[in-house]
């Protein structure tokens, strides 16, 4: 691919668009407060990125990162992610977005919510269950014996193959974690959610920022998967 769409300028916004700019891949990156805000961002990038709205970002590619808090979705507008494969870091925190009732009775998985919103979208749900600072820790080349494989989910076959592809340009394998359905497999609090990756998955929560972390292999993960359970939603706390 040529360029990709980065919607959110946070830590995995920012963390995504680095990589992508270091495998040649141009980014056009927008967040909520407008392109003048993106200046020092975009000069960190280099002549690779550009600022632009969510519009521009959004059909800058064929694939668009969406990193914006979850509570945020709905005040997109639906058919502006329309026709395009959509990488959505999603997940579900009461205490940062709210109660949501289909949420917390397992009606809907965050990416069953997000796609229903974006309705016209191909979404694959990647990148969520790892922390930002750890994305540039472990990229690595194609083959390196010490590569990591982050999980992706979604229902459509076609969208996961290519968002694995942008994965690997950008230094991760990838195990497909099954249908948005079942993509409960990889949000918070499941076994292959963000302490896998951690040096010591026994770090305290609020050590968690500035923790080194390990390579996790594509066989370690897709153990994980099939073997985490379904956690109750409901009792995160608000």
């Amino acid at each position: 691919m040529t360029t990709l769409g980065i919607i959110g300028s946070g830590y995995i916004g920012a963390a995504v668009a680095r990589l992508a700019v270091a495998a040649g891949i141009d980014v056009v990156i927008a967040n909520s407060r407008g392109p003048a805000t993106l200046t020092e961002l975009v000069e960190e990038l280099g002549p690779q990125a550009t600022a632009g709205t969510v519009e521009e970002a959004a059909q800058a590619g064929e694939l668009v990162l969406l990193s914006i808090p979850f509570n945020a979705v709905r005040s997109m507008p639906p058919d502006v992610l329309a026709g395009k494969i959509v990488l959505d870091t999603s997940n579900y925190y009461p205490s940062r977005d709210g109660r949501i009732a289909e949420l917390d009775t397992n009606a809907l998985t965050t990416s069953e919510y997000v796609q229903r919103h974006f309705a016209a979208a191909r979404l694959v749900k990647a990148f969520n269950s790892i922390l930002a600072h750890h994305i540039p820790q472990l990229a690595r080349p194609s083959g390196a014996p010490d590569r990591s494989a982050l999980p992706v989910a979604g229902d459509d076959a076609e969208a996961k193959t290519r968002a694995a592809a942008l994965l690997d340009q950008l230094g991760f394998d990838t195990v497909d974690a099954g249908s948005a359905a079942e993509s409960w497999r990889i949000e918070p609090e499941s076994a292959p959610y963000f302490r896998i990756y951690h040096q010591d998955p026994t770090t305290p929560s609020e050590e968690m920022g500035e923790a080194p972390s390990a390579p996790v292999s594509a066989d370690v993960l897709r153990q994980a998967i099939a073997t985490t359970s379904r956690v109750n939603v409901a009792a995160r706390p608000v």
